[in-house]
């Protein structure tokens, strides 16, 4: 094979880049990267050569900047290096040495390139850079030496790890600014070409130990299954594009069902019960709307079972809360001033919301009830948290004080002489399904105290 001729096709192929944009190449000084530099080279490309020293293999770790600041000579290009205090930044992070390393690396690339802010190099993880990144114009694509093989192990570690269709499809040769130009290359033809052309480079001796999942997988797990299935590498090559198109059109066949869905009113998303409840595949329906909130593979049974549920039950992320309110779910960040629902979980709670605050309290004794309307006082045996505080709508009921049959709030508002201003800045809070306090208006009288009362609930709106 060819190699660079088929680094030109590929390229080209995959629209990766312009023969005229400049690159940024990331450069280890192992024999991939060393096969890009040569190859980039070779095909007349404009580049600069950007390495990290993570400093977590002693005097390999200097060897390794000292080879690829040669490399850079050689080549007659600018270099930037920065130096990285890789083991700080895990165990800042609580993450792995890996996790760590990638953070830091692509975080740097993505600065170099005009992606993000400058770094302070005085912040944790960045040890030193190099003079020389602040004098070189911005490359336009971040170019990584991860090939086929790489490829492979990836969409096999994905498979295991239940990351669903999008791991099938493996890596991609272009997220964002960062390009791939070596996914269509095995490892063997890279060493091979490194051969023909007399290439040096280094030997990272972290390679060869299994300690790291992706070098188990190539040395123990690929090597086992080829026993059993001689022909399964060449298979899954062919099978990572076809993974590709399908992983397409599924989304394309997610972005149709959400569309018929998802109503989005303000910060909020609305679902309809009924019509989510027709939608097959419906687990995988309910995970493609609720990851990109926060929630796990493991949330979407419980999202299931509010279908059915009564109003007021919700589940929740670490960011946002689906939360059923009659015929609908609605998914919310959790609770803020601008929020259209609000939930009300406890009777001591506060609340901040559009209008302004509302101050919950539980009296143990009946208290005197209060004629400012600013403030409902309730049985509280009658109530049955969790609440929603909400806009009103229209055909919204309740039953006013001192009223035994019920009245639309539009008609009420007709009644009390509101203005269009004011009724557009009416709250009210809700139980299941019923409308207990038009709030700073009337409570609903189906929850008033009465001499039967052992607790009041106390709810004080106050303006901001």
């Amino acid at each position: 094979m060819d190699l660079l001729q088929s680094f030109k096709d590929f390229t080209a192929t995959e629209h990766l880049f312009s023969p005229k944009d400049k690159l940024l190449l990331a450069v280890s000084g192992g024999v991939d990267s060393v096969v890009l530099c040569e190859l980039c080279h070779q095909a007349g490309l404009d580049f600069i050569i950007a390495h990290c020293n993570f400093q977590l293999r002693g005097d390999e770790s200097e060897r390794d900047e000292v080879f690829v600041r040669q490399l850079a000579k050689k080549y007659n290009r600018e270099l930037l290096v920065r130096r990285m205090d890789t083991q700080g930044y895990a165990a800042e992070h609580k993450c792995s040495i890996q996790v760590a390393a990638r953070e830091l690396r692509y975080d740097w690339f993505r600065e170099v390139t005009g992606q993000t802010p400058q770094a302070d190099p005085a912040q944790p993880g960045i040890s030193n850079v190099d003079p020389a990144s602040s004098v070189v114009p911005a490359p336009h694509w971040i170019l990584t030496a991860h090939h086929l093989d790489d490829n492979i192990e990836t969409l096999l570690m994905n498979f295991f790890k239940g990351t669903g269709i999008a791991g099938l499809r493996g890596i991609l040769p272009r997220q964002g600014n960062i390009v791939r130009p070596l996914l269509f290359a095995h490892k063997d033809a890279l060493n091979d070409f490194a051969k023909d052309h007399q290439l040096s480079w280094v030997e990272d001796s972290s390679n060869v130990s299994d300690k790291y999942t992706r070098n188990y997988f190539r040395h123990q797990v690929i090597p086992l299954v080829q026993q059993l299935y001689p022909g399964a590498v060449h298979n899954l090559t062919d099978n990572i594009p076809r993974f590709r198109e399908i992983e397409v059109l599924y989304r394309q066949s997610v972005q149709q069902h959400k569309k018929k869905l998802l109503e989005y009113k303000g910060s909020e998303i609305h679902i309809p019960v009924l019509k989510l409840k027709k939608s097959a595949p419906l687990p995988t329906l309910v995970y493609e709307i609720i990851v990109d909130f926060g929630f796990s593979p493991q949330q979407v049974e419980g999202v299931i079972d509010l279908l059915d549920s009564e109003s007021g039950k919700y589940i929740r992320s670490a960011t946002h809360r689906i939360l059923k309110n009659r015929n609908w779910l609605i998914i919310a960040a959790h609770p803020t001033a601008l929020s259209e629902t609000i939930l009300i979980e406890s009777p001591e709670d506060k609340i901040i919301y559009g209008n302004g605050e509302l101050k919950l309290e539980l009296l143990d004794t009946p208290h005197q009830i209060s004629s400012d309307p600013r403030i409902a006082q309730f049985d509280a045996g009658a109530i049955q948290f969790p609440l929603l505080l909400r806009k009103w709508r229209q055909g919204d009921y309740f039953y006013p004080l001192g009223m035994k049959k019920k009245k639309k709030l539009g008609r009420f508002f007709i009644d009390n002489k509101l203005s269009l201003a004011d009724k557009e800045k009416v709250w009210v809070i809700e139980m299941n399904k019923k409308i207990i306090w038009v709030v700073g208006l009337r409570i609903d009288d189906r929850f008033r105290i009465t001499p039967q009362t052992r607790q009041t609930l106390k709810i004080e709106s106050r303006l901001t």
